[in-house]
């Protein structure tokens, strides 16, 4: 009887910790999710599973717990174990370029062969997150199969029982075999025992089959699952949590039997066609394209992402020097950064990814050479060209609107101190222009009233000059209409050289009557983290000695210096300024110091005021 036939299980383990998290973070998943799944898994030897652990994760285990390399690889020569493979880096796929899919994967593949002695058949990509040409691409890396979730399947127009069975997926006349993930046996898993699980699932598939039925039914039905929990009370460590489920897989041999995607695809017949739209397992609405636009702390690591990889493929003659800068551009497209989640909020991840990001930079450039280099490029693509500043110690980029700076990289200890995240006013950058009414609050920019503020770094300002030396200047017209402090023009210009900049700053009253106002540029530093263990604030006192400096700042000039990467920034000003500096957080999370100086102003009509800012960054 068709309805006695065995439940086929692909059993799976998954787990991923992006580049530059914690090592605690690494640990608490090996103790929690590896470890616990694998060494069980080991005592229960006719229990077959697939396990994907990302390159990143692995080549972490393979320095500090050598002794699980050893068990995986018994696993694989006694065939109980397949190895997934995938992208190293766990990279979002749909974002990166095409060669860098395929090194990735053939850089993972390699890895493991190494490893384990064996390469692998199939792969997970990163959330699931497919797009059609990925077949194409899994295909020309030899990867015979993949995982998508039966929320996918039925995007595809798949229902019913053939949700239960894998189909295969075709780009360019190349063709991948996709298994289906049941998402909703995973849920079940958390909460109700494995045998009571899979006999309601038996009973389901009886009731649904009518003998006589077409081919929307299949003799033998597959389930795939990658459970990150399995039903135990809040008590019951993880370690005794998946003893107990494997040997509930193993009482429960007379309707589920284990198996590998290898075997399915050797024996069985061939499978259905299907075309799977763009999706992904974390709902269908979510798309990578449209969450870098929503997030512009993702955009702005994919937009630094595109550009080095411009740099890597304009580098020739040394092919040693280009597969070093790949690889560290690789390390930089964790999907963790590109997904749902807080990843992209997380200050210490983007550090890394952009540390990688100029280290594959700097791998492009010639060494000894002394380099200057202003160019005007769709940055971020917006569809306007951003000035870039690129010196042999130093990148300054500037965006015309608001005439500031949005990335500060100091190659010499490979740093964006721009890497600041986004705040409700948006990007948080440096020398971003606010006029503030006398009264004005200055405990928060985000505190301001709309109504009295004229938000000068979201008005467009004119690229009036800039030359090969290193020089930008701008200019902010009056504006027209009922906006405050309307009648200020604003003049701007920067000044870069190998380790310092210089702002000019001068501001006119074209107005009739005298205006008197504060005038605040916004300037925003990122650091390892907030307090002194990472960064320290000094200002200088009338006798020229350097003191800590307060929140409330009385000064013409900051002496910063920064801790961890043992840098060192100096912000000095011809006029002084009161202001204050104040951490900025993103969901509780650190983002950026920022620094508000504010200058008191009072003009008469036709009357100007100058100023004089010069960053200079050391180590």
């Amino acid at each position: 009887m068709k309805d006695e036939k065995k439940i086929s299980l692909v059993l799976g383990s998954h787990a991923h910790v992006p580049s530059g998290a914690p090592e605690s973070e690494f640990e608490s998943v090996y103790q929690n999710r590896m470890l616990p799944f694998v060494s069980n898994l080991y005592r229960y030897s006719k229990i077959n599973a697939v396990i994907h652990y990302s390159g990143v994760l692995l080549y972490w285990a393979e320095r500090t717990h050598p002794e699980f390399f050893m068990l995986i690889e018994e696993m694989v020569n006694k065939k109980q174990i397949e190895i997934l493979g995938g992208g190293f880096y766990e990279p979002m796929f749909p974002l990166i370029p095409l060669q860098d899919r395929i090194g990735q994967i053939e850089f993972m593949t390699t890895y493991l062969r190494k490893h384990f002695g064996k390469r692998p058949l199939g792969c997970r990509i990163s959330g699931m997150t497919w797009e059609p040409h990925l077949a194409n691409t899994l295909c020309a890396s030899d990867m015979n199969y993949t995982f998508l979730s039966q929320d996918q399947f039925k995007l595809a127009g798949i229902k019913s029982s053939a949700l239960f069975y894998p189909c295969i997926s075709e780009d360019q006349g190349k063709l991948v075999t996709i298994f289906p993930v049941s998402s909703s046996v995973e849920k079940n898993l958390e909460e109700k025992s494995f045998s009571l699980c899979f006999l309601e699932l038996k009973g389901k598939f009886t009731e649904e089959y009518k003998p006589g039925s077409n081919s929307d039914f299949f003799d033998e039905k597959i389930v795939c699952i990658f459970p990150e929990k399995v039903s135990s009370s809040p008590e019951e460590p993880p370690d005794a949590a998946w003893s107990r489920f494997f040997e509930e897989i193993s009482l429960s041999d007379e309707f589920v039997e284990t198996t590998l995607p290898s075997k399915i695809l050797k024996n069985h017949k061939p499978f259905k066609k299907a075309s799977f739209p763009d999706s992904s397992s974390y709902g269908n609405d979510f798309s990578p394209r449209r969450f870098i636009i929503e997030n512009d702390e993702a955009n702005s690591i994919y937009s630094k992402m595109i550009f080095t990889n411009v740099l890597i493929n304009q580098l020739k003659g040394d092919k040693s020097r280009k597969v070093n800068a790949r690889e560290e551009l690789w390390k930089a497209q964790d999907s963790c950064l590109f997904s749902p989640g807080n990843g992209h909020l997380r200050s210490e991840l983007r550090k890394a990814a952009y540390s990688s990001l100029l280290r594959a930079e700097r791998l492009t450039r010639d060494k000894g050479k002394s380099m200057l280099s202003v160019i005007q490029h769709d940055f971020n693509f917006d569809g306007n060209k951003e000035f870039l500043f690129q010196g042999s110690s130093l990148n300054c980029y500037i965006r015309q609107k608001g005439a500031s700076i949005f990335e500060l990289d100091y190659m010499p200890i490979e740093w964006n101190y721009l890497d600041c995240g986004v705040s409700k006013t948006g990007r948080r950058m440096a020398f971003a222009d606010y006029l503030l009414p006398l009264d004005a609050k200055i405990d928060s920019p985000e505190t301001f009233s709309g109504k009295k503020v004229r938000f000068c770094f979201n008005e467009e300002y004119e690229a009036i000059a800039q030359d090969k030396k290193g020089k930008y200047c701008f200019k902010l017209n009056p504006a027209s209409g009922n906006v405050p402090f309307g009648g200020m023009e604003i003049h701007k210009c920067y000044l870069l050289k190998k380790d310092n900049c210089t702002v000019f700053y001068t501001l006119k009253n074209t107005g009739k009557n005298k205006q008197d106002f504060l005038f605040m540029p916004e300037i925003n530093f990122s650091f390892a983290g907030f307090g002194d263990e990472y960064v320290r604030f000094y200002s200088t006192d009338t006798g020229g000695k350097d003191v800590p400096a307060e929140k409330n700042l009385n000064t013409s000039g900051l002496k910063i210096n920064d801790v961890k990467n043992e840098g060192q920034i100096l912000l000095s000003s011809v006029v002084s300024f009161s202001g204050c500096i104040l951490p900025a957080f993103n969901d509780n999370m650190y983002q950026a110091t920022c620094i508000l100086p504010v200058f008191t102003l009072s003009l008469e009509s036709g009357e100007s005021w100058n100023n004089e800012f010069c960053l200079k960054l050391s180590h």
